[in-house]
């Protein structure tokens, strides 16, 4: 009986998914940046945020904190990547609406557990709250900031990133490398952005913009709404949209 739940265990164990799965998102991530900021505007962004970075990174409290912070990343990355996603990803033909399907649900159940963890654990009275305000030293972020968070804190989301990701596949029967690929670089993604400094006002990049700005104001105090980190959607829904 052992050597059946053994065997069928392993057959769901794709470590070539797993292994081609972590060289896309190394892949997309460096080659993406490269190619926007060859951008004038974006390089210029870049340029300030780098200027705004190095007198805060002077600072006592933000190397430890920093490094903390990539050390905790780095260990929950390995985890993922090498013995839970082995379980969640595959090479199977997939429709490609399935796998744009299966990009909004992931981000959009993650955004929702983040965005109910954010308001009422880290927020308010909740026991996180202490620990979060770490990362609300940041009253006008800049891309630093993005990682100036308490190493607790940065295990949390990606925890119930990697969580919501795990759940999901044992649900479904697993996703395309594709899928879980694009979806790790958004998530990455869109948690650096915010925390950026851009004030370019045009298209495309209002939108960017508008992002980074209505997450400042969530920095403004430990009061502020915009809880959400993917989209804005559940502040919108719940009430607690600024």
């Amino acid at each position: 009986m052992n050597t059946e739940w053994l065997q069928t265990l392993l057959q769901h164990f794709h470590w070539q998914a797993a292994l081609l799965t972590l060289a896309a998102v190394i892949v997309a991530t460096k080659t993406g940046k490269y190619l926007a900021f060859k951008n004038p505007d974006l390089a210029e962004m870049k340029r300030i945020n780098r200027e705004r970075d190095k007198p805060k990174y002077e600072q006592p409290k933000y190397p430890p904190v920093v490094k903390g912070s990539e050390k905790v990343g780095l260990y929950a990355n390995l985890v993922f990547f090498f013995a839970i996603l082995p379980f969640c990803v595959n090479l199977q033909s997939t429709p490609w609406y399935k796998v744009l399907l299966d990009i909004v649900v992931i981000l959009m159940v993650y955004d929702f557990f983040y965005y109910l963890s954010h308001r009422f654990w880290f927020h308010g009275n909740g026991k996180m709250r202490k620990i979060h305000a770490v990362h609300h030293q940041a009253r006008n972020p800049t891309y630093i900031d993005a990682l100036y968070v308490h190493p607790l804190e940065t295990f949390v989301g990606l925890s119930l990133f990697m969580g919501t990701v795990a759940v999901l596949a044992l649900l479904t029967g697993g996703f395309h490398v594709v899928t879980v690929t694009v979806t790790y670089v958004i998530f990455t993604q869109l948690n650096t952005i915010n925390h950026t400094f851009v004030d370019i006002p045009k298209f495309p990049f209002r939108t960017l913009s508008w992002i980074t700005a209505k997450h400042h104001v969530h920095h403004e105090n430990m009061h502020k709404g915009n809880y959400a980190t993917i989209t804005l959607l559940y502040d919108k829904l719940f009430g607690t949209f600024e």
